[in-house]
């Protein structure tokens, strides 16, 4: 079976979004600083379609999260938008533009239907609203075989990791504080739920923990 990745940025006092999230400023007050050591890399902006970039010990770890991925995951939240029904008038089709980074199936968890959304590069949003479980059959179905990317937020992977489904967790540790928002590990108990850590990669604003299954 598919193995189910996790990977997120968090802060030192452990938010993966800032506060006051919304359409405007999407990760939160703060939010954009976990995200910095990512934008700089020129395997993280070729994924924009954007040119240069900096290659240093973050590159084989992103390199890595990229690899063998067939389909993503995510909650209501990532996808981002207004909260509550979709806008039939003006729908919300996600931060990413007409071209999103992903190039392959993505299932949105929410509690809204909606007829999925289909972008270039290969990317289909499909939204899921019978479950987590449900969410993640669909999505190791259309991954054909290879992995599943878990990319938050943080609801969404607290709910995978409590319950032991998360095979392998990326935490790209940035130091700063963010003081309140989103935590990830809110609700999940004083335990990693089966995983352990086997590799620290420290990099430029960043130090990347690896976690995998026992």
């Amino acid at each position: 079976m598919s193995k189910l990745r996790f990977k997120i940025s968090m802060s030192l006092d452990g938010f993966v979004a800032g506060p006051s999230q919304s359409v405007d400023n999407p990760l939160g007050i703060g939010g954009g600083r976990l995200h910095e050591w990512a934008f700089q890399l020129a395997v993280f902006r070729a994924l924009l379609g954007l040119e240069g970039g900096k290659v240093n010990e973050s590159t084989p770890v992103v390199e890595e999260s990229l690899a063998n991925i067939g389909a993503t995951l995510m909650g209501r939240n990532m996808f981002g938008g207004h909260p509550g029904p979709w806008d039939p008038g003006k729908p919300w089709n996600g931060w990413w533009g007409v071209n999103p980074p992903f190039h392959h199936p993505v299932f949105v968890l929410t509690h809204h239907a909606r007829e999925p959304l289909e972008l270039e590069g290969g990317t289909t949003f499909t939204f899921v609203t019978d479950g987590i479980a449900a969410a993640l059959a669909q999505a190791r179905h259309a991954a054909g075989g290879k992995d599943v990317s878990l990319g938050g937020g943080a609801r969404a992977a607290q709910q995978l990791l409590a319950t032991g489904l998360v095979d392998e967790m990326e935490i790209n540790l940035v130091p700063t504080l963010l003081g309140s928002g989103e935590r990830l590990f809110d609700g999940v108990g004083d335990d990693l739920h089966g995983l352990v850590l086997v590799r620290t990669v420290a990099a430029p604003k960043v130090t990347h923990l690896k976690f995998a299954r026992r």
